[in-house]
């Protein structure tokens, strides 16, 4: 198990690539399973969730390599229509291949997922979702259970947005009987990404971007190729990372328009912001202006956020207050950001961050993938040296983050460790 070791106080400068987007190719890989055939991905991250997802195609049967940046998925030799317990429960994207097998081959088994250990995240939306297509669905022996002749399109509506559930059903509209219509749909780019993926497979979508789909079933797809999209999560963590350190930093292969949201709050903090085509500047003021925000659906302040911007706020110049409105309980970095000295309360789904602290460095444990980035900021600024222990959260959704703050100028190494 390996953890980080930061010394702080370096201001970051220069540029870092941006990798692909691991929300959207978790969606895209097993969309390969509607359609036999060989399929090639380009801009593909080295990702722990990533390879548990190929894992899982692989004890499906399907052929999965990746070389460089390019995935290819061979999904001609599939054999198992089933999601094992031993894989899913690495990750909650798993429950992707639900949809896909319902449609193509008429029957799934699929473990409840797993992932990162925070919140009650329930797939009633997936299963709903496909009951309404037409499935027959059981939960036994921790497994849905799921059979349908063929599916048949049908009206859906959220109450909330579910980018999961949307893409699932997307996917699995896409070979159904009829038309679908998927109303308060999600509008993620990655779930835009996912649809406009199908239709390059032959799928018919309307609305794409839109919260209603309209999905015309089709009765079969071909394989396609495509190039992730930028992950717009990395680039705003690593924004956030110039902002904190007091630095000047550009990002690049990044997609603006994907960040307007966090863009904003940055402008309101002080940083001054230059965007160009694929590219983002930013120059971090003297002291950073306290912002208080509510996450929300694309396009508002995404909840990968809420726990880097907490760190930010540590830093500004005054009371900020935090609600997470997608999920009342994403606060596990809380306890760990004030063992280095923040001065942060929460109750029920609102932090309440008081900034003007000193942090100083000291062990703190990661809990879940966004809170490991929190940490991971919170270090680059306190005084002295921290650890962030149980790094193999933060490898499932950023590639090489330690390499890429040190391309920066950040004191930052992985090092191996016994603790547990």
């Amino acid at each position: 198990m390996d953890k980080f070791v930061i010394q702080g106080g370096v201001k970051l400068s220069g540029d870092v690539t941006i990798s692909g987007a691991k929300n959207s190719l978790l969606a895209l890989m097993p969309a390969t399973i509607l359609s036999p055939g060989e399929f090639i991905f380009d801009n593909t991250p080295d990702l722990r969730d990533v390879n548990t997802m190929s894992r899982l195609l692989q004890v499906m049967g399907m052929g999965v390599s990746l070389s460089g940046k390019r995935l290819h998925i061979d999904s001609s030799t599939i054999n198992k229509y089933e999601a094992p317990y031993e894989q899913v429960k690495k990750m909650r994207a798993s429950i992707y291949v639900l949809g896909p097998l319902l449609a193509r081959y008429g029957e799934a088994r699929v473990s409840l997922p797993g992932g990162c250990a925070w919140g009650p995240r329930p797939v009633n939306y997936h299963i709903e979702g496909m009951k309404k297509l037409g499935a027959d669905i059981s939960i036994e022996h921790g497994y849905i259970i799921a059979k349908a002749k063929k599916l048949k399109g049908t009206r859906i509506s959220f109450d909330t947005p579910s980018v999961g559930a949307t893409g699932n059903i997307l996917m699995a509209a896409a070979l159904a009987d009829g038309t679908t219509l998927i109303e308060n749909a999600a509008m993620e780019p990655e779930i835009n990404q996912l649809a406009q993926f199908l239709k390059k497979m032959g799928a018919k979508i309307h609305g794409i971007g839109t919260k209603r789909l309209e999905v015309d079933g089709v009765e079969e797809l071909k394989p396609a190729n495509l190039a992730t999209i930028p992950d717009r999560i990395e680039a705003g963590t690593f924004l956030a990372a110039g902002a904190i350190s007091g630095g000047a930093i550009t990002i690049k292969n990044c997609i603006p328009d994907h960040l307007s949201a966090v863009l904003s709050k940055l402008e309101q903090a002080g940083c001054t912001i230059t965007v160009e085509r694929s590219s983002i500047k930013l120059e971090s003021p003297e002291a950073l202006e306290p912002v208080s925000l509510a996450t929300d659906v694309y396009p508002g302040f995404p909840t990968d956020m809420q726990a880097q911007w907490i760190a930010l706020m540590c830093r500004a110049a005054g009371t900020s207050v935090i609600t997470d409105s997608i999920f009342v309980d994403r606060f596990k970095h809380v306890p760990e950001l004030n063992r280095l000295g923040a001065n942060i309360n929460v109750e029920e789904n609102v932090a309440v961050v008081r900034g003007s602290v000193n942090l100083k460095g000291a062990k703190v444990m990661s809990t879940d993938l966004r809170a490991s980035a929190s940490l991971i900021l919170a270090g680059l600024v306190a005084e002295g040296e921290t650890e962030v222990l149980r790094v193999y959260h933060i490898d499932r959704g950023y590639e090489s983050i330690e390499k890429k703050l040190q391309k920066l100028g950040a004191q930052i190494e992985r090092v191996k460790t016994e603790e547990f």
